[in-house]
């Protein structure tokens, strides 16, 4: 049985090297962000960039809804991939955060295609409640990841997509012993979309692991 490979500094910088380039807005997003200290967490991976690019380009998306947007970078990666009359709404219930995405993504000349919404996300998702999207991407507090999810499978049709971020919690849900309400949490939610059978799904070791869900 074929083993995967552990991924170090070096083999990521050589993954990078022969992979696709950001874009200069992004990599701005992302040099902004290292200087955030602690919060820096927040932001997706190189390697989920280049995940979500790809999805949108070979699935032919362009209506795309995410929860959690922080400074942008995901919802750039997934922007730039749409095609121009392509649609992104972003849910944020920071004002602080959500004005400097805004500024990237006015910077990457990307603002024309994404709509943001600063409130309580479950309160944008009532209002949201009679469009459909193409793909959802959630990547916001832990503790309502179930509700998120119930939510989005409401605003989409078959073969429509539901990405999630942090179904691994930096490993720690595989051990048994971790009995924080945020690791709990999140195993609780991974046995939930496991077990329905409106979707088919797989965890991509990515990041800190994305779950991608195909309403059937």
């Amino acid at each position: 049985m074929g083993k995967n490979l552990e991924i170090n500094e070096k083999l990521q910088k050589y993954i990078d090297n022969f992979s696709l380039k950001l874009n200069p807005i992004q990599q701005e997003i992302i040099d902004y962000n290292n200087k955030l200290g602690n919060e820096k967490r927040m932001q997706v991976a190189t390697s989920q960039c280049h995940f979500l690019h790809l999805i949108v380009k070979t699935s032919n998306i362009q209506n795309v809804l995410e929860i959690g947007t922080f400074t942008g970078l995901s919802a750039l990666s997934i922007a730039l991939a749409l095609p121009d009359n392509g649609k992104l709404i972003a849910l944020d219930n920071n004002e602080e955060t959500n004005k400097v995405a805004i500024n990237f993504f006015k910077k990457a000349h990307q603002n024309h295609k994404i709509e943001t919404i600063t409130k309580p996300a479950l309160e944008s998702l009532e209002e949201l409640k009679n469009n459909k999207f193409d793909m959802i991407f959630i990547d916001a507090d832990k503790m309502n990841y179930k509700e998120y999810y119930e939510r989005s499978l409401k605003l989409m049709d078959k073969g429509g997509l539901i990405i999630v971020d942090n179904v691994l919690w930096h490993g720690e849900v595989a051990d048994e012993d971790i009995l924080d309400k945020y690791t709990v949490n999140i195993r609780e939610f991974n046995a939930h979309v496991e077990e329905d059978k409106r979707v088919e799904q797989i965890i991509v070791p990515l990041g800190d692991g994305m779950t991608v869900c195909r309403i059937l």
